[in-house]
């Protein structure tokens, strides 16, 4: 008997495929230093680097800083004399810095996608001008936040600046003496002391009467009389001195031998004013906008 044996013979295929890796970000955020600060805006940028695996879609969001009080829209330094100033400073996302940086989704976050190489992005940071806080050394720390489809990625860095010692300011008072009814002349004196080179412009208020303004002062006498009077920045008395920069105030800036610019307050008392017998009185404050 012949017999058959048939061997069936079973090829097996198959493709061996890796995994995706799974996504993930890392990121790294330089210092921003602004240095010295004499009260004139102050601009100057940092950057964020943030590392993300390739097609990776990523957020990148600032928090609000550590300064009690502060928001993404006004952060704040701290500092000053015993550490309990706030010097106010904004980040911002694009070099006409019109865009505030912050951690709101799809509102003020930056969003970038991962190329798998270091992706580095500017902060564009400002101190506004016009703030009066004592010198010093100023400091915040910015958390920024790398958020998407992985576990967050976060970065610290500094935000730091130095208050230089700003203007002072001296001034004599302004008597006009006894008023029988005709005009009165009359001058004080105001010291600025500025750093040299400092630009400033010295405004003078309405006073303290009701109603006041830069161009109708007027003094308080017995039981609530007014005298008015003027102030103006040039001896011939046809420049009125009052508080708007650049509109009617005085415009300098300091000295560089280092010294005090002087600057004559001329006053003038209209004759022709019936006002009750008495003392009259004013205070005048003076502001140097640098």
């Amino acid at each position: 008997m012949m017999r058959l044996c048939t061997i069936v013979v079973m090829l097996l295929a198959a493709s061996l495929v890796r995994p995706a890796a799974a996504a993930s970000c890392s990121a790294y955020g330089s210092g921003i230093a602004f240095g010295e600060y004499v009260g004139a805006t102050a601009d100057i940028t940092g950057t964020i680097t943030v590392t993300c695996t390739s097609g990776t879609a990523y957020n990148i969001g600032l928090n609000a800083g550590n300064t009690p009080g502060a928001t993404i829209v006004t952060r704040k330094m701290s500092g000053g004399t015993g550490g309990q100033n706030a010097l106010l400073y904004q980040l911002f996302s694009d070099a006409a810095r019109t865009i505030n940086w912050g951690n709101s989704a799809g509102t003020n976050w930056v969003s970038g996608t991962g190329t798998g190489a270091a992706q580095t992005y500017t902060i564009y940071g400002r101190i506004p001008g016009r703030q009066n806080d004592p010198s010093g050394s100023y400091t915040d720390t910015i958390t920024a936040s790398v958020t998407g489809s992985f576990t967050t990625a976060t970065a610290q860095f500094s935000v730091t600046a130095t208050v230089a010692v700003g203007c002072t300011l001296a001034a004599t008072d302004l008597n006009f003496g006894a008023y029988t009814g005709a005009l009165i002349n009359s001058t004080s004196v105001i010291s600025v002391d500025c750093p040299p080179g400092l630009k400033y412009n010295l405004g003078l208020d309405a006073g303290t009467a009701p109603g006041a303004t830069v161009t109708t002062r007027s003094m308080t006498g017995p039981g609530g009389a007014s005298l008015g009077y003027m102030l103006f920045r040039d001896k011939r008395r046809s420049q009125n001195w009052g508080n708007t920069p650049g509109v009617d105030t005085i415009s300098s800036s300091g000295d560089q031998s280092g010294r005090a610019n002087l600057w004559p307050v001329y006053g003038q008392l209209p004759g022709g004013q019936n006002a009750n017998p008495g003392a009259y009185i004013d205070t005048i404050t003076a502001t140097v906008y640098f």
